[in-house]
């Protein structure tokens, strides 16, 4: 070996030693240890610029829950804070009978809007998946009735339902079914309100399920086909469990839209008639806004958060096991 071979073979074993030392061949500075003091700054830098935005976050979001936690245990109105009640609020809500009726009606209408919507969705994701003909503009077709605001839309189906002139009686009268008032009969009434919430929201659900398939491997589905599955089997054991963690998202997201949907159901029934369509969102704002009862609708409103927090995180568990499969 020559002596320009062997400082050459020197100097790169003394580079890899000062390497592993935190050393540049440069020469000698400072190491992980000797960049502590400023990491501290830069942090301490970074949680200074962060101050505003977390001060007015806590200022708009924390105080306001607060506020209403503490008016949920006083009996005041919109302008006085009222005596102390404690929890009085929340066992006159649990033992109304008005209140269990409301959440009967928020679950049914939960349920058919999260799964109506999911089903719907995923159909119309498996049809545009097909790669039709003028896909991009049947997509932009049915993204309409999410992306068209909820009043224009419920203006829309009252003037096809409301009155014994509207569009939809007229037919029916015609087809003999005689007089069928859709928002004056509470079965009706809910039959509409929970097909509405599923005209509006499966454009959502229909988009989470597009993104979820064309994130699926094309050679998966070609393996299956060579190993003689059907086009059912395929769905049920590639294309599911593959889509399964957006599929949870969505219904997390669902929930929560349809527990606080407040205009759907104001703007079409006003949680009419006879309280048919009354949800808890609708009663918390009836109760607070028009029977000026801040702390029973408040008391409402705290009960359905904790609800909702429970079923997030029942199916966030389900997300956590399909990450870990």
């Amino acid at each position: 070996m020559t002596v320009t071979e062997e400082r050459a073979t020197g100097s790169a074993g003394g580079g890899l030693r000062r390497a592993r030392r935190g050393v540049g061949n440069a020469g000698s500075g400072p190491g992980p240890a000797g960049r502590r003091p400023h990491a501290r700054r830069g942090g301490l830098t970074f949680l200074f610029l962060a101050l505003p935005s977390v001060i007015l976050v806590l200022l708009l979001t924390a105080y306001p829950l607060v506020y209403a936690a503490y008016q949920s245990l006083h009996q005041g109105t919109l302008i006085s804070d009222g005596p102390f009640v404690g929890f009085k609020n929340y066992a006159n809500q649990l033992s109304s009978a008005a209140f269990w009726h409301a959440a009967g009606f928020t679950l049914l209408f939960t349920v058919v809007g999260v799964f109506g919507s999911w089903i719907v969705g995923l159909v119309f994701a498996l049809v545009l998946k097909a790669r039709l003909p003028a896909s991009g503009v049947f997509k932009v077709l049915l993204l309409l009735p999410w992306v068209v605001p909820v009043v224009v839309t419920a203006t829309a189906w009252n003037w096809l339902v409301a009155t014994p002139q509207s569009p939809l009686p007229v037919l029916a009268k015609a087809l003999g079914f005689g007089d069928v008032l859709f928002l004056a009969d509470p079965t009706l009434a809910i039959i509409l309100v929970c097909l509405f919430k599923v005209w509006v929201s499966f454009p959502f659900m229909m988009m989470m399920s597009s993104s979820a398939l064309a994130a699926v491997d094309t050679n998966v589905y070609e393996a299956a086909r060579v190993d003689g599955a059907n086009r059912w089997q395929t769905f049920r054991h590639i294309s599911m469990p593959i889509i399964a963690r957006s599929t949870y998202i969505s219904w997390i997201l669902m929930t929560i839209f349809c527990v606080n949907d407040f205009p759907t159901i104001f703007l079409l029934t006003g949680g009419g008639p006879a309280n048919a369509t009354m949800s808890l969102v609708v009663m918390a704002y009836t109760t607070t806004f028009q029977s000026f009862q801040p702390g029973p609708g408040v008391a409402i409103a705290f009960m359905m958060t904790l609800v909702l927090v429970v079923i997030s995180t029942v199916l966030y568990r389900q997300i956590r096991k399909v990450d870990i499969e």
